[in-house]
């Protein structure tokens, strides 16, 4: 049975990658609307490809760079065949970004067309080009780990098959890292951009024909929060499956189970992709589509998963190893868990926005303070949960193996909660591509009732992102306190002596800063891009005669806008994420193995932290705006109007620029040093 399961996991990858052509087929047959508005999308299809080109031109140079430093310092353990794995890895992320990105810039006219009909219409559109990007995700992720295992354990029977293959998760996590920063910067600096002139100064909306940076915003809730979510998620994808793979590679659960804990998370991944695909098959909109529509079915998937885990894991590993089902089941909880956390706190339904939202009658300093007070202390269940989540599957783990199942446990955890990133994915990829109609649909001036039906749809695009974001972070946690039990088991590491290890010590403190340096140079980057769009707005209102008053012929420069946004996230993204490549390298190769022990354990404890406060302060914040927009407190043109846009100005790249990335930092520096662990053993 053993020796079947990786074929099997391919024919489930070519399913997945089928089932996706079929939901961009569906898209790209939907009616695009009028001229102006597939002029208006063409323009914002436009604007993302020059964007992915000269980012992916860029990644190509660094890729390109990594691989000569792969060959050159790994020559004595298989450098050139981790080399090929690195370069796939990178072509699969980079390329399942490109074609996220491409249905979903076509989808979003279509969206608006689709809502002159009904709103089931437009999110059934908008939910087929996101379940594109889930099954392209899932279907690539799970094709290219399996391909690679068969090659090189199979075929060329390299005993060190599972570490070449980190290769391909390093790859994928360099591209992810580039993609999330990247893109992050290019859609908050465009968003601030066209918040501050168009809303605050000018009293239009931020989608207003008229708002020279409204396209650049448009453009940019594509490469931020599709080609980037899309690669955040494949990478914790890919980290998931590889580390209880590596795990089960050497040691004791190898010589107790053979390959059957190798195969196992293939199987896992593969059952998770048939869940999803049943899942997305169970949105059926009609009528007035209520809110629970899209978030229902994760839940149903996620109770498949769970179900046929626990026979995989019987038929797989036999009765006296069932115990290992209970890591699967806690990831799966676990991610549920910290999404419904994270949405308590970022839905308009509940207190914390509420509490926000009137605090901004106050004005922005006391809207700010709400916010971060919040976000600090939604910390507390998330934290609670993951560690719930890893003593349990620590605990049965080892129950299940004996010695060394305790951290395979873990990294099946890890591979619970993303198994059905197929279907996350595709709610989340839902929200950019409903924000995207909205905006076409309000810069050709269609139909106020059709413009709230969007806007229905744009909100329960909030929710589902608040779910993607909540898998996402606890995923991060889990992949990365897999991959570093993997790096802990790699170089034999023993208790450690607190007072007696300087090194380690200065390794955790080092860890701990480099979230924060992380985390600084993303925002001022967003601060530099945001103030050069701001300037070039506001000269093309003083400039351009009658663009204010929205005269015949007076059209704004969009693209000036989009190319100032673009030349700024990719002269800024380089800095950090070399930090994030190169930090863990250099303390590993200076102060030693225990040192970089030490490092990646304080860099994971603040980079959770730090994620999840991030992303709870931003996503009230921006909840918080959309409430008192609504009618809250006085609604639009009020005070608290105005200190509610302060607090979405600062939430912004805490949600959408340094939070998310933070999830990919610490999974890019674990990942790091397990490939270059030879580097460190001395």
């Amino acid at each position: 049975m053993v020796i079947w399961i990786p074929w099997v996991a391919v024919g489930v990858s070519v399913i997945s990658i089928l089932t996706a052509a079929t939901y961009a087929r569906l898209v790209l047959h939907a009616d695009a609307g009028t001229e102006p508005m597939r002029d208006t999308s063409k323009s914002i299809q436009d604007g993302a490809h020059a964007f992915i080109a000269r980012e992916y031109t860029a990644v190509g140079v660094f890729v390109a760079a990594m691989v000569v430093l792969i060959t050159i310092v790994l020559r004595h353990q298989h450098g050139w065949m981790i080399a090929i794995c690195y370069v796939v890895g990178a072509i699969s992320s980079l390329l399942a970004g490109f074609l996220g990105l491409m249905i979903a810039t076509r989808a979003n006219t279509r969206t608006a067309q689709a809502a002159t009909k009904s709103t089931a219409s437009a999110l059934q559109v908008a939910f087929r080009s996101g379940a594109f990007m889930g099954f392209i995700v899932a279907g690539f992720g799970l094709l290219g780990l399996t391909v690679l295992y068969l090659v090189f354990k199979a075929w060329v029977g390299v005993q060190e098959a599972p570490n070449i293959i980190l290769g391909f998760a390093l790859g994928a996590s360099s591209v992810a890292l580039f993609a999330r920063v990247g893109g992050g910067i290019f859609t908050k600096s465009a968003d601030i951009g066209a918040d501050m002139v168009g809303i605050v100064e000018e009293g239009i909306p931020e989608d207003d024909p008229r708002n020279p940076a409204a396209i650049a915003d448009n453009v940019g809730d594509n490469v931020g929060n599709v080609a980037g979510m899309g690669a955040d998620l494949y990478e914790s994808y890919i980290a998931a499956i590889i580390a209880p793979v590596t795990i089960a590679a050497a040691g004791a659960i190898f010589r107790r189970l053979g390959e059957k804990a190798m195969v196992l998370p293939l199987a896992i991944t593969a059952l998770g992709i048939i869940c999803s695909i049943i899942g997305a098959l169970l949105v059926r909109p009609k009528g007035d589509v209520p809110r629970w529509e899209l978030t229902w079915p994760p839940y149903v998937t996620a109770l498949l998963a769970a179900v046929g885990s626990f026979f995989l894991v019987w038929g797989i590993l036999g009765k006296e190893h069932l115990g290992l089902f209970w890591p699967v089941l806690m990831g799966i909880v676990a991610g549920m868990a910290i999404g419904l956390v994270n949405e308590y706190y970022t839905n308009d339904s509940f207190k914390p926005v509420r509490e926000i939202a009137r605090s901004a009658k106050t004005g922005g300093g006391t809207a700010i303070l709400s916010g971060i007070s919040f976000g600090m202390l939604a910390t507390v269940i998330p934290v609670g949960i993951t560690a719930l989540a890893i003593g349990v599957s620590y605990v049965m783990g080892s129950h299940a193996l004996g010695s060394g199942g305790g951290i395979y446990g873990v990294g099946i955890a890890a591979l619970g909660m993303l198994c059905t990133t197929g279907i996350v994915v595709a709610v989340d990829a839902f929200g950019p591509v409903a924000d995207n109609a909205y905006g076409i649909a309000q810069m050709t001036e269609l139909d106020p009732e059709v413009l709230a039906s969007i806007d229905k749809l744009d909100s329960i695009g909030n929710t589902t992102t608040s779910l993607g974001k909540g898998f996402a972070i606890g995923s991060a946690v889990l992949g990365a306190l897999a991959l570093f039990a993997a790096y802990a088991q790699a170089i034999g590491l023993a208790p450690v002596n607190m007072f007696g290890d300087y090194k380690f010590i200065v390794g955790i403190l080092l860890g701990a800063v480099t979230p924060f340096v992380f985390a600084a140079l993303v925002l001022a980057a967003v601060g530099r891009g945001a103030f050069a769009v701001v300037e070039e707005a506001r000269r093309q209102f003083r400039e351009i005669e009658g663009l204010r008053e929205g005269a015949p012929g007076a059209k704004p420069d969009s693209i000036r806008c989009i190319d100032i946004a673009n030349r700024s996230a990719l002269h800024n993204m380089f800095l950090p994420c070399t930090i994030a490549i190169i930090a863990p390298m250099l303390v590993g190769f200076f102060l030693g193995k225990e040192a970089l022990a030490g490092f990646l354990a304080g860099a994971i404890a603040v980079g959770f932290l730090l994620a999840v406060m991030m992303a709870i302060s931003g996503g009230a914040w921006s909840n918080a705006k959309k409430l008192i927009e609504r009618g809250e407190h006085g609604g639009k043109g009020t005070a608290a109007h105005a200190a509610s846009i302060i607090g979405d100005t600062l939430g912004d790249p805490f949600k959408d620029t340094a939070g998310p990335a933070m999830n990919i930092l610490i999974k890019v520096m674990a990942v790091v040093s397990l490939v270059f662990v030879p580097l460190f053993m001395k």
